[in-house]
């Protein structure tokens, strides 16, 4: 079996891993003390689309594995300047697969649906899941609603991802679930990244 793949540097969608957990149990995420390197014009847009950003930040992930750091809000605007988030008067709509496509075009990215047990297949793959994978030993309540980033396998056949919402170093960094496991919340599309 080849070597373990080099895992892609870790983003959040917040821009304060370690206040994860503070944020999805309530905190406002204006107050994290990181929002300015985030790109956002100021701590009110932060907060209004920290909760939309899963999708930015398996991006930002991916591209910095190819050497390309760039702020979320920069990710987030160019994605949305080709339709991959609606704003509307009822809220934020996105990630939509097709503007993230579009925006990435001729950088071999496809959205698709496919099987757990194929997952990442060649490259990488923003994968749907349930925002409830960061507590896997629990029963899914249902697929989709949440992008990570499935980078690889171990030698165990595991998928290796990282969960920009993980409330913990645990969940967030280098998550590892059997195909079996990661498929009970696995919507069976995303985006695959062939990088």
């Amino acid at each position: 079996m080849p070597p373990e793949r080099i895992a892609p540097p870790y983003r959040a969608q917040w821009q304060s891993p370690g206040l994860v957990g503070a944020f999805l149990a309530g905190r406002d995420a204006a107050t994290d003390p990181l929002w300015p390197a985030s790109g956002a014009a100021d701590a009110a847009e932060y907060a209004r689309w920290a909760d939309h950003l899963c999708g930015m930040a398996c991006l930002q992930m991916a591209l910095a594995a190819r050497g390309h750091d760039l702020p979320i809000h920069s990710l987030r605007r160019a994605v949305q300047a080709h339709g991959g988030y609606i704003e509307t008067p009822q809220g934020i709509r996105g990630l939509i697969y097709a503007g993230a496509v579009d925006w990435l075009h001729g950088q071999g990215a496809t959205a698709l649906d496919v099987a757990a047990d194929t997952l990442p297949g060649e490259g990488m793959f923003i994968a749907s899941v349930h925002p409830a994978i960061r507590r896997p030993g629990q029963p899914p309540p249902g697929t989709g609603g949440h992008l990570v980033l499935v980078f690889g396998r171990d030698a165990q056949g595991r998928l290796r991802f990282h969960n920009p919402s993980g409330d913990s170093a645990a969940t967030q960094l280098d998550v590892r679930l059997s195909p079996a496991a990661f498929g009970g919340f696995f919507a069976g599309r995303g985006i695959r990244l062939r990088w």
